[in-house]
Parts: structure tokens; C-alpha cells; sequence
């Protein structure tokens, strides 16, 4: 039963990946059609990502209450409806409005499966599924794309995605069985009180693992959205073939998620993090060196490689730094951190390429990158134990 529960997750990544990349590839034609400026991209993103941190902060409160089962399965019925209702939209306050459901049911379900996962599964299936994640992420646009190849429009891409969702839905609810109780999951009772903010920021080691998540997501994030810029401005690649490689970025992490759940059978997760932090150093060091395109491209592919074990082995250690009865609180402030670190820091790299120049991008991913180290050290300092579980 635990296996046939195992398949559900792995299906429930793969298909919560699908809609995180639709609005950027279907905007190019929604934008015209709503008569907006395209930069109101911008807006729907940060009602989602708002929407998402305040469910963040939310999900041991729900977890606890409902179970990791409950929750997961009502929070991806939220999402199916918002992205059904983006479907039908015809103006742009609507989707203004579906991207309010869209955000809370995405953070809700996040934490709660992260958490479900570091609580009753080795570390390499986190790898595995957060790789899951990355196939159900890429295959989102080449959905979009069929829709808009076929002549349905952005709309019936929408459409496509929220029948995967309200099917997966339906497998969620018939699965809720299989799922363990809070209190067999060894987060305690069931009546046990949910922890405040304040509370959690009281935990030895928690504030250290939020800057730790802050900065791997603005790591992340700065440099899938601004290395083709840096390419064509900077290194004077061409602008399709910068873009080319910055799509090799991503392939990185997935690629790289994949090998990681492999490479978790002989190291700890605090082992995969420090190899992770030392491989996105030595790509940043690449883009650095005067060496040409194919030195700045082997550079993208390891700051993508270094990427990948980072996310899934901080959340899979959580409960043995902090204890099981607190993980779900953890992993919920952890995510609002990763979306907080999602919305400021590729923005403020921005400013800096706008009125410095492109040419620190690097040397900004070095900054984060350095303080990504430090405050993961002092989370191991004062965390309650090493992480042994692999």
C-alpha cells in the first residue's frame, strides 16, 4: 500500500509542475487579447506568489487539523478550479481573481507533501519527485503550445491542464485512505496546537534555515531569469542562442534532481547540500573566466546542477534538524521564505543591471551564494542532530 502511495505522489508532482510555467508561455497571447500592457505579467505572478506564502504560513495549522492527505487533495482541487477559471476569463481582473485560489491552493499543498515526504520516504525519493516536478514544469508550455498550434488558444491549454488537475483530484480523494494520520506520522496528536510565527522563529536554527531557502530561491531564480540577458549583453552571444543555453539551466536541475536521488545512497543530505553549494560555485566561477560562450554555457549547466540537490535535501532534512512534531511548521515558513526570495531578489538584480550593469550578475549569484553557506553552517551548529537519514 505504502508503494501504490508512493505512485500517487510522484503523479501529484509531476502534475503540480504542469500549470507552474503556463502563464509565461501563454502570456504573449493573453496580453493582447486583454488589452493590457505585458509587463501586467507581473501582476498575476505576485497575487499567486502572495497567495502562496499566506498558505505557506498556514499549513501546519491545516495539516494538523486535516492531514497531509486532506489538505493535499483540497488544495489541488483550488488549484484545478483557478486554472479552469482562468480558462474562461475575459478580462483581466478575473484572472486578477483565480489567481487568488490559484496561490493558496499551490503553498498549501507544497508544504504539506514536502513535509509527508521527509517524514516517511529516503531522501532520494525527495530527489526524485522534485525531478518529477521539473518533467511536469517542462511539459506545461508544450501543452500550451499544442493548444495554440492547434487552433484552440490559450484557453484550451487551460483548459487541458485543469482536467489533468481535476483528475488528479479524484485520485488524491479515492487515495486518502492510504494517507497517515498527524498522529501516526509522528507529528503528534491530532489536538496538538499549531505553532505561531513567533513560535517558530523561537526554534534553534529556524531563522537560519529561512535565510538558507531565501537565498538558494533567489540563486535559483536570479539566474534562470537573467542569464540569457547576461549571454547577449555581456558575453555578446547571439540572443537565440543565449536563450538556448539558458534553457540548458533548467535541464541542469532536472537532470541534475535525478542523479542526486542516486548520489543520496552514499551521502547525507547535509553532504548532497555542501556538493550542491560547491558545484554553483564553481559555474559562477566559469562565467567569471574570459574563456568565451562555451565556458559561460558549462558554467549554467553547473550552477543547474549545483541547484538541484539544494531544494529537495534541506526539505527532507527538516524533520531530524527540528524534530518531526515541528517539521510541518518548518517546511511552511521555509516555503514562504522560497517565494519571498522568488519576488525581491531576481526584481532587485534587475535595478542593478538597469542602472549599474549586467556584468555583476555573477558576482550577485557569489553574494547570495556565500550567505546561502553561512547560515547553513550555523543551521547544522544549532539544529538538534547531523542529518543521517538517507
Amino acid at each position: 500500500m505504502l508503494h501504490l502511495l508512493l505512485a500517487v505522489i510522484y503523479i501529484s508532482f509531476i502534475s503540480l509542475g504542469l500549470p507552474d510555467s503556463l502563464l509565461g508561455s501563454a502570456w504573449p497571447s493573453m496580453y493582447v487579447e486583454f488589452g493590457v500592457p505585458v509587463s501586467y505579467a507581473g501582476v498575476i505572478s505576485m497575487i499567486i506568489a502572495v497567495g502562496t506564502i499566506i498558505s505557506s504560513l498556514q499549513s501546519d495549522r491545516l495539516t494538523r487539523k486535516l492531514g497531509a492527505g486532506k489538505v493535499t487533495a483540497i488544495s489541488v482541487g483550488m488549484t484545478a478550479a483557478a486554472i479552469l477559471g482562468f480558462s474562461v476569463s475575459h478580462s483581466f481582473w478575473m484572472l486578477c481573481l483565480w489567481a487568488i485560489p490559484y496561490g493558496l491552493g499551490a503553498g498549501s499543498v507544497d508544504a504539506a507533501l514536502n513535509n509527508y515526504v521527509a517524514l516517511h520516504f529516503a531522501s532520494r525519493h525527495m530527489s526524485w519527485l522534485h525531478c518529477m516536478w521539473g518533467v511536469g514544469a517542462s511539459l506545461g508550455p508544450y501543452i500550451m503550445g499544442y493548444a495554440l498550434t492547434g487552433g484552440g488558444g490559450w484557453n484550451m491549454g487551460y483548459r487541458y491542464i485543469a482536467l489533468l488537475q481535476i483528475v488528479l483530484t479524484a485520485v488524491l480523494m479515492l487515495s486518502l485512505p492510504l494517507w497517515k494520520k498527524p498522529s501516526e506520522s509522528g507529528m503528534g496528536a491530532e489536538e496538538a496546537p499549531a505553532l505561531s510565527l513567533r513560535q517558530i522563529l523561537r526554534i534553534p536554527g529556524a531563522k537560519a534555515v529561512m535565510v538558507t531557502f531565501f537565498c538558494y530561491c533567489a540563486v535559483e531564480q536570479t539566474a534562470g531569469l537573467w542569464a540569457s540577458s547576461y549571454l547577449a549583453l555581456y558575453k555578446g552571444v547571439p540572443a537565440e542562442t543565449a536563450a538556448g543555453f539558458a534553457s540548458l539551466f533548467f535541464i541542469g536541475i532536472t537532470v541534475g534532481r535525478a542523479l542526486s536521488g542516486f548520489l543520496t545512497m552514499k551521502l547525507s543530505d547535509s553532504q548532497m547540500i555542501r556538493l550542491g553549494q560547491g558545484i554553483i560555485a564553481v559555474g559562477i566561477v566559469a562565467l567569471l573566466l574570459p574563456l568565451g560562450e562555451y565556458a559561460a554555457l558549462a558554467g549554467l549547466i553547473l550552477i543547474g546542477l549545483g541547484c538541484a540537490p539544494i531544494y529537495p535535501c534541506i526539505i527532507h532534512s527538516t524533520p531530524a534538524h527540528f524534530g518531526a512534531e515541528n517539521s510541518q511548521a518548518i517546511i511552511g515558513v521555509q516555503m514562504a521564505s522560497a517565494y519571498v526570495g522568488t519576488c525581491l531578489m531576481p526584481p532587485l538584480f534587475g535595478l542593478i543591471a538597469n542602472h549599474i550593469t549586467v556584468s555583476l550578475f555573477p558576482f550577485y549569484l557569489l553574494a547570495i551564494l556565500s550567505l546561502m553557506v553561512l547560515t547553513h553552517e550555523i543551521l547544522l551548529k544549532k539544529s538538534r542532530a547531523p542529518v543521517k537519514d538517507r
